[in-house]
């Protein structure tokens, strides 16, 4: 069986995809699964399932639900389930199950081990494949307690790790046309994460596009001064002093540059000189 949260919960087995169906049931399997290997206490997942709005039996109707998803998830060989009993709750054990989360960790982790190495085609294509792995929002639910919520913050800042990195290695490789239109698309959905301004500026000037990557710029501060009342970041400030002396000597290095790693993104001589 294959647990997948990179999007709408499902488990996936040989006869196909399948979504729990109930909220509630959904809301048990999702906090197991954001703490698989660990044992949930019952006081937890009544505060996911009905958050402060818990009815008076609470305990006796989570029972109800963990034994409908025991018998959801049960074993092929109808031997047990998955979710076990362990004082003070309940624990889901993978076993020989896979999960999604795990493949993306994986796969991130070889694309940043391939950028140390100056391999930035192999970290392309690992991170690239992380991406892929991600078939909408996490989950796809409406938190109402605190293991949910912050499982889904660390998923939301290790996507946005993993696309500053393989964006990073994109630029390396010089293919800028490629990623500023994927970079307008990811500063609308994060207007407020510096990094993107920033290597859209990069690749838009390396591109021959000066007048376009000093229009980021501005809309960079424009969207931080009206959001957060701030001017924006040391780097990105020096990113658009340098395009505007077309300086070929300064380096930028991006958020995402794992300790001890040479690569930055160089600003460097543009091919065709900017508007």
């Amino acid at each position: 069986m294959r647990y997948e949260v990179l999007g709408p919960l499902r488990f996936v087995t040989e006869a196909g995809a399948f979504s729990v169906g109930a909220r509630k049931s959904e809301m048990v399997l999702a906090t197991l699964l954001a703490r698989f290997g660990q044992v949930v206490s019952v006081g937890q997942l009544v505060d996911e399932i009905w958050g402060e709005s818990a009815p008076r039996r609470a305990a006796a109707a989570l029972h109800v639900h963990v034994s409908q998803l025991r018998k959801l998830l049960k074993r092929d060989d109808n031997s047990h389930s998955p979710i076990v009993t362990r004082s003070p709750g309940y624990l889901l054990g993978l076993g020989s199950d896979e999960l999604d989360l795990l493949d993306f960790q994986r796969l991130v982790r070889a694309g940043k081990a391939h950028q140390r190495s100056g391999d930035h085609q192999q970290a392309a294509d690992s991170l690239r494949a992380a991406l892929d792995l991600w078939r909408g929002p996490a989950l796809d639910v409406a938190p109402t307690g605190p293991i949910i919520s912050g499982f889904l913050a660390w998923l939301a800042e290790n996507r946005l790790e993993c696309i500053d990195a393989l964006v990073e290695s994109t630029l390396v490789l010089g293919a800028y046309s490629e990623v500023i239109g994927f970079l307008y698309a990811m500063i609308a959905e994060q207007p407020l994460h510096e990094m993107f301004y920033q290597q859209l500026m990069v690749a838009l000037y390396r591109s021959g596009r000066r007048a376009d990557a000093l229009v980021v710029y501005q809309n960079a501060r424009q969207v931080l001064r009206v959001e957060l009342g701030l001017e924006p970041c040391l780097p990105l400030r020096d990113l658009q002093a340098a395009i505007l002396a077309e300086s070929a000597a300064e380096a930028f290095v991006p958020a995402s540059r794992a300790p001890g790693s040479t690569v930055g993104l160089a600003l460097g001589p543009s091919e065709t000189r900017g508007r």
